[in-house]
């Protein structure tokens, strides 16, 4: 059987990885053994908070909803109930942005 020299496959792979891995500290960013272990780490990190991410936004606008809802004397799972009922099709994050930029229409949708 022949011999397979891999120096020129092995070192892109090892490069792709410390490529990777610019600006961690220590030698995470220098031994391929641990630098490979960080990037599988952030990857997958990465991955699960992507999904975290959609969570948090959407807890955020159902607080901002809940409070400026609060102020005319209700309560956010009447006020959703109570959109859902007339039909009026805003997702949270529209009215959560009425909330924030544009409160006096938000008062007469809740009107």
């Amino acid at each position: 059987m022949t011999r397979v020299k891999r120096g020129n496959v092995a070192r892109k792979r090892r490069n792709k990885i410390l490529g990777l891995n610019r600006g961690y500290r220590g030698s995470h960013s220098t031994l391929f053994r641990t630098a490979q272990q960080r990037t599988l780490k952030a990857l997958t990190t990465a991955y699960s908070d992507r999904r975290k991410k959609k969570r948090t936004y959407r807890r955020l606008w159902i607080r901002r909803i809940n409070a400026a809802v609060r102020t005319t004397g209700t309560n956010y799972s009447k006020f959703i109930h109570t959109i859902k009922k007339d039909q009026i099709m805003l997702n949270r994050k529209v009215l959560s942005q009425l909330v924030v930029l544009d409160p006096a229409s938000f008062s007469t949708l809740t009107k």
